[in-house]
């Protein structure tokens, strides 16, 4: 009997399993517990982020969404307002926790694959909106930006965005969870990229291929209190520098590879008829007319993707997606995408 293919999974960058090293990282690890500062390993891992992002000092959180709500918890108090793109994960993506755990009120602009226009944020905040209105209180940026398809934002539009933010008192937070493919795609060091901001969140469990895990980077004060705020939502962890360990073997190992999966993704946008510019780095979202059907067909043929919304398709690049994965998933899915 034939065996059958392998599961071609496309649906995200979450989906990759640690490699051999970086187990034997994990396994090895030196802990202790983290609720008390004790794991070195996990103070290794903080202190390493921030020194990579200009930062005063960085918290371990076990997903990408307590790092950001703990991040606009800093910043936003309740019944105050963020403003950020309709398409951002704080508000498509956290199950509407800025409102359920902090009281965050939150408004939206609409932005073309995700890309940050000064001019439309500028027409959207409302600070000091008196008695009657609610105040924005702080902008969110998102680079790379996740449902635009991995739009890495113009460095010029970030600081026009800042400007504007601190001319009228806001704060600032960049949720970083793909920083690192903006830094291999754009060649701009990561120091730049996070500069300017009051928190900055990033994802070691997406491209960099860590298991579990972000970073949240601020001043040594404002992660004292997410320090707190983490405890309070039940988000303290014991001996987790097995966890971090893989962290620091993802930084170490797997940032300066993300070209390939950047290279895998505009070869398959490519294949698939998908316009060059379109896809910046390892994330294709797809316009076809039944996204649902078209899922379901690719998943009978064992490729994996992610339906998110009734005509779009999100396919991702990642460390466990290889040439052959790659070939096997244009196969199936360019006569899905043609018919």
């Amino acid at each position: 009997m034939n065996a059958l293919p392998a599961v071609v999974d496309l649906r995200s960058d979450t989906v990759t399993k640690p490699s051999a090293g970086m187990r034997r990282a994990m396994a090895e690890a030196e802990v202790g517990d983290d609720v008390y500062g004790d794991d070195p390993t996990v103070n290794a891992l903080e202190a390493e982020v921030a020194r990579m992002l200009g930062y005063e000092a960085g918290l371990f959180t076990a997903t990408g969404s307590l790092a950001n709500q703990l991040a606009l918890r800093l910043l936003v108090k309740p019944g105050e307002e963020l403003v950020c793109d309709r398409i951002a994960h704080v508000v498509r993506a956290e199950m509407g926790a800025a409102a359920a755990f902090s009281g965050i009120t939150t408004r939206t602009w609409e932005a073309a694959a995700g890309r940050l226009d000064p001019d439309t944020v500028a027409a959207v905040i409302t600070p000091n909106a008196g008695w009657h209105q609610v105040s924005t209180t702080a902008i969110a940026v998102e680079n790379t930006h996740n449902f635009g398809g991995g739009t890495v934002q113009p460095i010029e539009a970030v600081r026009a965005v800042q400007e504007l933010g601190r001319a009228h008192g806001l704060g600032l937070h960049l949720d970083g969870a793909r920083l690192w493919n903006a830094h291999v795609a754009s060649g701009v060091p990561l120091l730049e990229l996070a500069a300017g901001f009051d928190t900055v969140s990033v994802c070691l469990s997406k491209g960099l291929g860590a298991p579990v895990g972000s970073v949240l980077v601020a001043s040594a004060e404002r992660i004292a209190e997410a320090r707190t705020w983490r405890k309070r939502y039940g988000g303290g962890m014991r001996q987790v520098g097995i966890l971090a360990a893989g962290g620091l073997f993802a930084l170490r190992h797997n940032i300066e590879r993300l070209a390939e999966d950047h290279d895998r993704a505009a070869r398959l946008a490519a294949a698939l008829g998908q316009k060059p510019e379109l896809t910046e780095t390892n994330i294709v979202v797809l316009r076809v007319p039944d996204a649902p059907a078209v899922g379901r067909a690719a998943l009978e043929q064992g490729v994996v993707v992610s339906v998110i919304g009734p005509s779009l398709l999100r396919l991702v690049t990642h460390l466990d997606i290889d040439d052959d994965g790659l070939d096997r998933a244009i196969e199936v899915l360019g006569p899905l995408l043609a018919g």
